[in-house]
């Protein structure tokens, strides 16, 4: 008998995005689902209630931050990982200032992203090492 495939939530506003982390996924995770934008995630995620949430920060209708905040607030037991653009300080610290468990960088996603998975699993905190290499008080 085989275990269970962890069920992850994809949230970003570019379907190309979504296709590469699809590509980059589905072999060792079920993609239970893919939204557009933040009130999509936090509906989608209530609805689906998967394991992990990979969610952008900038989205049109909520943004990440947002979604994050709502979701967290006892809206799902899912980790929020937030996959996006952003390295500056700022947006790192506020994403994780959410209770999210992971902050991947975009441009370092097929590295970092099973990585920043793992560990949001195993309830450790995982933020890209390129990000952490320009911005080591972050944590």
């Amino acid at each position: 008998m085989s275990a269970r495939k962890i069920r992850i939530l994809l949230a970003d506003d570019h379907p190309a995005v979504l296709a590469k982390i699809v590509g980059l996924l589905k072999n060792t995770y079920e993609i239970v689902g893919a939204v557009h934008d933040g009130r999509a995630a936090v509906d989608e995620a209530i609805r689906l209630r998967p394991d992990v949430i990979l969610m952008d920060i900038s989205m049109p209708v909520m943004n990440g931050l947002d979604a994050a905040e709502n979701l967290i607030g006892g809206n799902t037991e899912a980790k929020i990982v937030f996959l996006t653009v952003h390295e500056d300080p700022d947006f790192v610290k506020a994403a994780l200032s959410t209770g999210a468990a992971g902050y991947v960088s975009k441009t370092h996603m097929a590295k970092d992203l099973t990585c920043a998975i793992r560990e949001a699993l195993a309830g450790h905190r995982f933020v890209s090492p390129c990000i952490l290499a320009k911005n080591p008080n972050i944590r």
